[in-house]
């Protein structure tokens, strides 16, 4: 039986004038049909942009259909006298946890939702107590849910939903702000709630949380273009790429073997698939080069930024008083492309926002350039020119009528000249890929990739010595995410811009950062060379870190008698070695 029924789905964003007047209609869903029986884990896979969100708020009634319809257990979810209880059968948990927290104490916010069901106050008890044990919450269930980071905001909201009992849950990318570990345990919990008879419809751009799906459909234009198991769709590389899709990293390696000639199998879906079958062909023992000799630094660049002793302390002075950092010195190089990684609440969004003087040290210095920002008499204002910190979200910044006036803001207020200002907004706006024509429109009209690079390209046009990106990808398709990540890596290469890059994503850091930040429980736990912290992936692992998917199979491929080595943690790497012990057997 289908819990979800979709027929010839068609749904149009009214198009306003500025009198409020309706000027057209964009089609989003364009006859689209879908059914999803009880009980299933379905994955929601396709583009920014391609109708996945939108046909998700069909199924609790946010948005009732143009044409067409979608019944939920039989309830017709456009109309409006079962709304409540089409919700109490379906239930959603978003992107942005923020867009979900209503209350000032955790355990008020999940038991929010109840409270307005009419559920009994033993009961509540009970259910809320269960729900945040569900996600790891249960020892914050007494604090503010704005004093949580991110990723703890997010579990809340999930256990708000998992409170409700619903028949139905559906996932807008719900760990898109999560560290590795928080996301594992958000698939734990999905996969223990579906076991349990609860159906999903999870919307992921996470390509291995999708193969662990039942099924899996791909979206584009407003309809579903693929729908199989996950050895039925990654398979199909080529169709996915063409879509702006990734694949799983086990299978894009085994895609990228059998392009080279080797006789592998394409429907291995992850490390463990993978790693079978590989270690089925023939080969010989790997034999590593002879280590190099370290190199040393060039003690001939200065630093930019100097961290000494620092440490931070929320809340001072009252019950919820937390270290966020504690007792951190370090120091970067001008020019360097630093990646940062930690759990959620390691403590280096909290870090980052000392280099721009947005949170002063409860102890210790932050030097800029040498200098002591905090120091009696520093224009503490200049910092914020000399180190541009972009947001998570950062599209959340725009706010000017065009592209144009918003990447000039920053130069405007520097007390630049206007031709200054046009060719430092002409410059960043081409750094980040920005066609000329988009300079005047509105912000708000740019796809979600387009704004990321727009709210980019105003830090970029102040020519900050220090680029602070903090989760620039979040939430963005693969084709976006890359566009955007490799714009920056192209910006940094010709201005030699300093940058620190914050993100829960291994597979990012890898491919961008020459230097490695990573914190722990408000710590630094080390600051190395990208290929020395990645010889460490155990320990990694132990903190609460996700190593790359590629890492994990080398890990399988030692355990079964096929040693490439240590230090792997990208495709190629791991594709030449297995070329280079298989190809005299192959």
């Amino acid at each position: 039986m289908n819990i979800i029924e979709v027929k010839d789905l068609v749904f149009e964003y009214k198009i306003y004038n500025d009198d409020g007047e309706v000027t057209g209609a964009n089609r989003v869903l364009d006859g689209l049909d879908l059914s999803v029986p009880k009980g299933q884990f379905l994955a929601v896979l396709g583009h920014n942009g391609c109708g996945k969100s939108t046909l998700a708020k069909h199924f609790n009634g946010i948005l009732a259909a143009t044409s067409g319809t979608v019944t939920v257990n039989g309830i017709d979810a456009s109309d409006e006298d079962h709304i409540f209880e089409l919700r109490q059968t379906v239930g959603m948990v978003f992107q942005n946890p923020d867009n979900q927290l209503v209350a000032t104490v955790v355990e008020e916010d999940v038991a929010f939702a109840l409270e307005n069901l009419g559920v009994p106050p033993e009961d509540i008890r009970k259910r809320v107590d269960v729900a945040l044990q569900l996600v790891d919450m249960y020892d914050y269930r007494e604090h503010s849910p704005h004093q949580l980071s991110g990723g703890q905001k997010q579990r809340i909201a999930i256990a708000g939903v998992l409170a409700m009992k619903p028949d139905c849950i559906v996932l807008d990318e719900p760990t898109a702000m999560l560290d590795p570990k928080g996301r594992a345990e958000v698939m734990d919990t999905v996969k223990l709630l579906n076991e349990q008879g609860v159906t999903i419809v999870f919307i992921t751009h996470y390509m291995d949380e999708a193969v662990q799906a039942d099924r899996v459909v791909v979206m584009d234009y407003g309809k579903i273009i693929m729908d199989g198991t996950p050895k039925e769709i990654f398979p199909q590389v080529e169709t996915l790429r063409e879509h702006s899709l990734d694949v799983p990293q086990a299978t894009e390696l085994m895609y990228e073997l059998r392009k080279s000639g080797l006789d592998v199998p394409l429907d291995a879906v992850n490390e463990q698939e993978c790693a079978e079958e590989l270690l089925k062909l023939p080969h010989t023992q790997y034999i590593p080069e002879q280590e190099k000799a370290a190199e040393t630094e060039n003690d001939d660049v200065p630093y930019i930024a100097e961290i000494k002793k620092v440490t931070y302390k929320y809340s001072v002075g009252t019950p919820f008083e937390a270290v966020a950092v504690d007792n951190v010195s370090l120091s970067i190089k001008k020019g360097q492309f630093v990646g940062v990684i930690g759990h959620t609440g390691s403590g280096k969004s909290t870090l980052i926002q000392h280099l721009d003087g947005l949170l002063k040290p409860t102890s210790g210095e932050i030097l800029i350039a040498g200098k002591n920002i905090w120091e009696k008499g520093y224009d503490i204002r200049s910092v914020r020119f000399m180190a541009g910190l972009v947001f998570q979200y950062s599209e959340y910044q725009l706010f000017e009528d065009t592209v144009y006036k918003d990447i000039a803001f920053g130069p405007k207020n520097m007390g630049l000249s206007e031709e200054e200002i046009d060719r430092r907004v002409r410059e960043a706006a081409k750094a980040m890929g920005l066609r000329d024509e988009l300079l005047e429109r509105s912000p708000f009209d740019l796809s979600g990739g387009q704004k990321r690079r727009a709210a980019l390209a105003g830090v970029i046009a102040m020519k900050p010595e220090i680029l602070i990106l903090d989760e620039p990808a979040a939430g963005l398709d693969p084709k976006g995410r890359d566009k955007v990540l490799d714009q920056i890596s192209e910006y940094h290469k010709n201005s030699g811009t300093t940058i620190l890059l914050v993100s829960h994503s291994m597979e990012d850091i890898v491919k961008y950062a020459e230097k490695i930040l990573v914190m722990n429980r408000g710590r630094l736990f080390c600051y190395e060379d990208t290929d020395i912290v990645f010889s460490r992936t155990r320990e990694l692992k132990q903190i609460g870190l996700g190593i790359p998917q590629i890492s994990r199979l080398s890990h399988l491929l030692a355990d079964g008698g096929m040693d490439i080595g240590k230090d792997i943690y990208t495709i190629e790497r791991a594709k030449k070695r297995i070329l280079e012990i298989t190809k005299t057997n192959a």
